[in-house]
């Protein structure tokens, strides 16, 4: 029987509280076979797209955009939490369940016109993707697809990320918070 994705993600009940069920990407890349299987996947549904840089977002789209990236043979660029990008940046807040929180990219990071990929492992209410999309579109950039691991259905980040205009890839869902 031929593994998917998902056999590869390990569930852990009850965290980080009661009541949720953490969707642990850490065993996807700790096997080389299910790492490469995410890897090919993500590349093969972008290959032959113009696509001029991959975005990663913190911290484990940095694992899967990099390597995304690479095999594209495009760059990289990093979006990060607030305060983590060393020289000039631009920021975008966006709403968590309980307060704000702040992406952050470099200034120079997208020329006008380049066409991005976003990655990153999962996506839950789309609050970083939508706050990064933000960020690239005020470089100039395109954002021309999304792409994820994981999307958790019931959360709809999915759909913020369409409603901006952005078309969603994943690789898996999981019902349930």
């Amino acid at each position: 029987m031929t593994k998917t994705v998902a056999d590869y993600i390990r569930t852990i009940p009850d965290f980080p509280h009661e009541g949720i069920m953490f969707r642990d990407v850490t065993t996807l890349f700790g096997d080389a076979e299910g790492f490469k299987l995410a890897i090919d996947l993500l590349v093969e549904a972008f290959r032959g797209t113009r696509i001029d840089k991959v975005a990663g977002l913190e911290a484990r789209g940095f694992i899967l955009g990099g390597a995304v990236a690479h095999h594209l043979d495009v760059g990289f660029v990093a979006v990060r939490k607030k305060g983590k990008l060393p020289g000039n940046t631009i920021a975008e807040d966006y709403d968590l369940e309980y307060g704000t929180a702040t992406m952050e990219i470099h200034e120079d990071a997208i020329e006008p016109g380049e066409r991005v990929l976003i990655v990153d492992d999962l996506v839950a209410t789309g609050g970083t993707a939508a706050a990064s999309i933000r960020l690239i579109e005020r470089l100039g950039g395109e954002v021309v697809h999304a792409a994820f691991v994981i999307d958790l259905p019931d959360l709809g980040g999915a759909r913020v990320i369409e409603n901006l205009g952005v078309p969603i890839l994943s690789l898996c869902a999981f019902e349930g918070a």
